[in-house]
């Protein structure tokens, strides 16, 4: 054997030797780097996916009542803490320190509130009852001056005519017989003249002789006047039946409205039903406009509205349930749900947050407007699902990773896809991570360094 055969032999059995005493080397580094890792078993179970910020509690509606005219305090209806209906009065001012328009709205009142009624009680049964029966005197009216301007242009038949006319020639011979006989004051004269005078009417009336100009523009004058009373109590009939307009009504109850609001400076009253928070008025106290009375919340419905991030808004939906926790309620947590997500973001210092509104919707007593809570919102749960801890995930070259114990004391690195997250562990949805594995939580420096270099090779190769 040569010389030179046996040298890289020897270099061969060098090389040989150092890789075993290095892998050797490194296996014992990884054992004794696995020793003290902390590690927890990935598994399946139940994820909460929560989004979170701080609030302050308010009520649903609240109002500041002031005084709205000068005057001297007479009563004070309510106090602090009271509960109060819609419309309650809760002060009023004596009527002597009022100005005169408040004093004479009340008369006012009463005079439009009476025009209010009997505008209505214009167009009930017993108003359209009377219409009716107008428009029927008017139909009659039309039809008797109708028959009469009619008749007045009546000629008769011929043999009527002709009856008439002997029966007037045969009284006008008896007339003059008579007259013969008697004197015009007699007894038997004017009888027998009443005789004459009934047939001249007749034949006049039966011939068509008694009509001149003066007659027939008085019978038609009638008629005409007749028409235009039919149809302005048809018109007027027809209003009835179709009810007050609607600018009708609108002006009746503004006259009301406007003498209400005016007496109504007298007093304060709640607008809505809810809790006395603020009492301020005192019996004797004198009062400007503008002065403070009273503040009324709705307690019934509290609320905290909540910044939330742009990045987590999407996340967020009317509907989803909440957890609330206060500074001054030690140990306690409250139920609350979401009732109103803004549409529009506001931007501060570049950073763009969008309110979201939070119900309690197991209020309690202990809970007061004014208080700042803890708000977190479930966003997403997730049910028998593959978990792993959020402080055990890393990044290698842009791809999230976990580090798994073996059976055999050796560490691999896994790679893992993620869905949903909390604040303490995410959703595996791929990868080769399986349940009951362990993950290591806490992998030093050196632990890191020791996969990468077993990662390329002993040698630093692939």
């Amino acid at each position: 054997m040569s010389k030179k055969r046996i040298i890289i032999i020897a270099v061969a059995a060098v090389i040989i030797i150092a890789a075993f005493f290095g892998i050797r080397a490194f296996n014992q580094s990884k054992n004794a780097a696995a020793e003290g890792l902390l590690t927890e078993t990935a598994k399946i179970g139940s994820l909460e996916a929560f989004v979170g910020g701080t609030g302050t509690v308010h009520s649903n509606q609240n109002a500041t009542l002031t005084w709205q005219t000068s005057g001297t305090v007479e009563s004070v209806l309510a106090g602090l803490g009271d509960q109060v209906a819609a419309g309650d009065i809760l002060a009023e001012l004596y009527t002597s320190s009022l100005s005169q328009a408040v004093i004479l709205a009340r008369a006012d009142l009463v005079s439009a509130q009476d025009a209010l009624e009997d505008f209505h009680d214009s167009f009930g049964p017993l108003a359209i009852a009377l219409a009716e029966q107008k428009v029927a005197n008017a139909r009659d009216a039309v039809s008797d001056t109708e028959e009469e301007l009619d008749g007045i242009y009546y000629t008769g038949t011929d043999d009527e005519i002709e009856d008439a006319r002997e029966a007037f020639w045969d009284a006008q011979d008896k007339l003059d017989q008579i007259a013969d006989q008697f004197s015009e004051t007699s007894y038997q004269y004017r009888q027998m003249y009443q005789t004459y005078a009934s047939a001249l009417a007749h034949y006049n009336y039966v011939s068509g002789n008694t009509v001149d100009d003066i007659k027939e523009a008085q019978y038609q004058s009638a008629f005409d006047v007749a028409i235009q009373q039919l149809a302005e109590a048809e018109a007027e009939y027809n209003r009835l039946l179709t009810g007050p307009r609607a600018d009708e009504i609108a002006a009746a109850e503004a006259r009301v409205a406007a003498a209400q609001a005016t007496l109504q400076l007298a007093w304060v009253e709640a607008p809505f039903a809810g809790t006395v928070t603020i009492a301020d008025p005192l019996p004797g106290d004198q009062v400007t406009a503008g002065t403070m009375a009273f503040q009324i919340d709705d307690l019934t419905h509290l609320l905290v509205d909540v910044e939330i991030s742009e990045v987590d808004i999407n996340r967020v939906a009317v509907g989803q349930q909440a957890e609330l926790s206060f500074d001054a309620i030690l140990a306690m947590e409250f139920a609350g749900e979401v009732v109103e997500v803004s549409p529009v973001g506001t931007s501060v210092q570049g950073l763009v947050n969008f309110l979201v509104s939070v119900e309690l919707t197991d209020p309690d007593e202990l809970i007061k407007p004014g208080m700042t809570a803890a708000v977190n919102i479930r966003v997403e749960e997730l049910e028998d699902v593959l978990l792993v801890p959020n402080r055990a995930v890393r990044v290698v070259d842009g791809e999230r990773v976990v580090y798994v114990l073996t059976d055999d004391g050796s560490i691999e690195m896994v790679k893992i896809e993620l869905g949903a997250n909390s604040d303490l562990h995410s959703e595996v949805i791929g990868g080769e991570l399986g349940a009951g594995d362990e993950i290591i939580l806490n992998p030093t420096t050196s632990f890191f360094d020791s996969m990468e270099n077993n990662h390329r090779g002993p040698f630093g190769g692939n």
